[in-house]
């Protein structure tokens, strides 16, 4: 993807990330939790033009969830809350015990997507995730076999070098999300943008995710380079300075920039068929 196809008004998918499996309620009251908030919030980003969903789990007592029966809870409500969206299960987060990795894989039916994080990373003083070739290969098998789509999380240029190894290996095109923010992440400057685009595996499609501040910057630059985004609470709680944002109202600020930039908003259908989803 290019810059001539922001030009050519390629569609650009809008991911919504709701919940994410750091921070809580603490950070933002109104982070949906339970599947019946998460499936709200789905509902209302699907309206606002998000067509793919980056669902995370939680307990009933707000900590992060690994287990099947908890992804398939949140799966059941956020389908039966929307009307055609794509659904992609986190395998990965920092801090998530490998044991564990696979079971977000195993709802039924499986999710379309599913993250893969291609690599190790720090984030925050005592969170770490080794994510070893062994366990990223064995994550992708299983999506293999169970007919998901990877969503190759690149959280630094090395993790790019990664993607490479396997892009073969995929079904095309490959599906890179490339992540800029603190720790041993790529520090998130517009330059970078630019680099790690340049380094995508041959025919990737892309997906631009900014922490923080960041993320409107960020994920307008990837809207001028015809690539994705990726925008939500998990990544992001303030719409802007002092002002806490909510999934919908960051969605639907990166509709209006794409289409204002004249890009149009990929319908899920359309999301599909650029990613290459069965």
């Amino acid at each position: 993807m290019t810059y001539a196809d922001y030009l050519d008004g390629k569609p650009v998918v809008v991911t919504a990330a709701l919940t994410g499996g750091i921070q809580g309620k603490e950070a933002h009251p109104g982070l949906p939790e339970t599947p019946a908030e998460i499936a709200a919030d789905a509902a209302a980003c699907e309206a606002a033009g998000a067509s793919v969903l980056h669902l995370h789990a939680r307990e009933p007592n707000g900590e992060r969830a690994f287990s099947t029966e908890r992804f398939q809870a949140v799966t059941e409500a956020v389908r039966e809350a929307t009307d055609d969206v794509v659904v992609q299960h986190s395998t990965g987060g920092t801090g998530a015990p490998d044991d564990l990795r696979h079971e977000p894989l195993r709802t039924d039916p499986p999710p379309e997507m599913a993250s893969l994080d291609m690599g190790p990373l720090n984030r925050y003083r005592h969170l770490t995730s080794e994510n070893t070739r062994g366990l990223v290969d064995s994550l992708h098998a299983e999506m293999r076999e169970r007919g998901v789509k990877p969503e190759l999380e690149c959280f630094n240029d090395g993790h790019l070098n990664e993607a490479a190894r396997i892009a073969d290996d995929l079904a095309n095109p490959p599906s890179v999300t490339l992540i800029f923010g603190p720790g041993t992440l790529t520090p998130p400057a517009p330059r970078n943008v630019l680099n790690a685009v340049s380094n995508l595996p041959d025919g990737a499609e892309f997906t631009v995710l900014g922490f923080g501040r960041h993320q409107l910057p960020l994920t307008t630059l990837s809207v001028l380079l015809g690539g994705h985004v990726r925008v939500g609470l998990e990544d992001n709680v303030y719409y802007r300075r002092g002002e806490l944002a909510t999934n919908e109202r960051l969605v639907e600020r990166a509709v209006r920039i794409a289409e204002e930039l004249g890009r149009p908003v990929a319908t899920p259908a359309e999301a599909r068929e650029l990613l290459g989803l069965a």
